[in-house]
């Protein structure tokens, strides 16, 4: 008869997790993840986020900062999905549901852009970004005074903001009142003498006025300064309405307006400084 085996029961090796080392290690991958981000590396900071919530997965700030990485390499869907992650683990966080406004807006949800920066501003009111961000969701729900009053409500906080007074002038325009968005580009133009988005909307609107003369050596000088107005899809990147942006195309369109792009994108580019 063979001899019975002597079977022995192996209990696996249970692995001791330290949660705190872990919560380190995830802790030092987000930090390389955001200095990526500064030198704009997004796709080397991506997977370091991606690992810190998979080592950490409790925390908001790496999951808040694994979203706005997949926003910056234009994953909307996974950046709202992290975002929302984070937003369930730290609900009262302003900051959070300001970037979700961003990121529907960005996906056209007007609405629900809406209705997450209204949320943080509950939280966090006198927030110039997200008033500015709410303004610029309520212009393309064509809610033109509510845009207007956002605005002014972010400019009241910061008064170098120009980009605010200069999307008043846009709204304006819209509306019809091309008097009211001409004083308010010109008021953006004295807190910023370089901002070129605000001298081409004023050359374009004081063109159409019959003031011929300035508005060609106005547009002239913002495409100096920045050519990329020159083009539609910027133009709507920046949301200038329909009625602009037509009027634009008339302006860009003249002979002397098309030499001196034709001048513009044809200069060398600007000497670089030796380090």
């Amino acid at each position: 008869m063979p001899k019975p085996v002597i079977a022995q029961a192996l209990l696996p090796y249970t692995i001791q997790i330290d949660s705190a080392a872990l919560e380190q290690t995830a802790l030092s991958l987000a930090e390389e993840a955001v200095q990526l981000a500064r030198l704009q590396q997004y796709q080397l900071a991506v997977p370091r986020a991606e690992l810190a919530t998979q080592l950490a997965p409790k925390n908001a700030q790496t999951w808040t900062l694994l979203g706005s990485l997949y926003l910056q390499v234009e994953q909307l869907d996974k950046g709202i999905v992290a975002l929302q992650q984070a937003q369930s683990l730290a609900p009262e966080n302003a900051s959070i549901k300001f970037v979700l406004g961003e990121a529907h807006f960005r996906q056209a949800k007007y609405e629900k852009a809406v209705e997450y920066l209204q949320a943080g501003l509950k939280i966090k009111p006198n927030t110039p970004g997200a008033l500015f961000d709410l303004g610029n969701a309520f212009y393309k729900l064509k809610q033109f005074d509510r845009a207007i009053a956002e605005y002014e409500k972010a400019f009241a906080l910061e008064k170098k903001l120009w980009p605010a007074i200069n999307n008043i002038g846009l709204v304006k325009y819209e509306m019809g009142d091309a008097d009211g968005a001409i004083k308010r580009w010109e008021q953006a133009i004295a807190i910023d003498k370089e901002a070129a988005e605000a001298m081409l909307a004023l050359a374009v609107a004081l063109y159409g006025k019959g003031d011929k003369a300035k508005g060609l050596a106005m547009g002239e000088a913002a495409l100096k300064l920045d050519k990329r107005y020159a083009t539609v899809d910027f133009l709507k990147e920046n949301l200038w309405g329909d009625r602009l942006i037509a009027d634009t195309q008339k302006f860009l369109a003249t002979p002397e307006m098309k030499a001196a792009l034709t001048k513009i994108q044809d200069a060398p580019p600007p000497p670089q400084m030796s380090p």
